[in-house]
């Protein structure tokens, strides 16, 4: 059984936010990891040095591979920012400062 019908609960309508201006369906109460993951988009920062690609590794909050700039906020972890309609959410390069 569906967890949601036990407790007769649905999510709100979609809506929309960007990912390098690619625009992306979010469901309300999903975090921005949530939101790119759903996508189908498992990366959206790089190292420094290298220009590894990161996303999600922890998933709560502890370490900084997630970080993502959500309207023109660098360092933004996307475990942790909830989605809000409108949204720009871009990759970010290192530590994001530069942008």
């Amino acid at each position: 059984m569906n967890p949601l019908d036990r407790a007769g609960e649905r999510p709100g309508p979609a809506f929309e936010v960007t990912f390098d201006g690619r625009p992306i369906e979010a469901l309300p109460g999903r975090t921005v990891a949530a939101v790119l993951w759903a996508a189908g988009i498992t990366s959206w920062r790089t190292t420094r040095g290298e220009g590894r690609p990161r996303g999600v590794f922890c998933g709560i909050g502890v370490c900084f591979d997630c970080l993502v700039t959500v309207n023109d906020r660098p360092g933004q972890r996307a475990c942790l920012v909830p989605a809000r309609p409108g949204d720009v959410i871009r990759t970010e390069e290192g530590t994001g400062r530069a942008h």
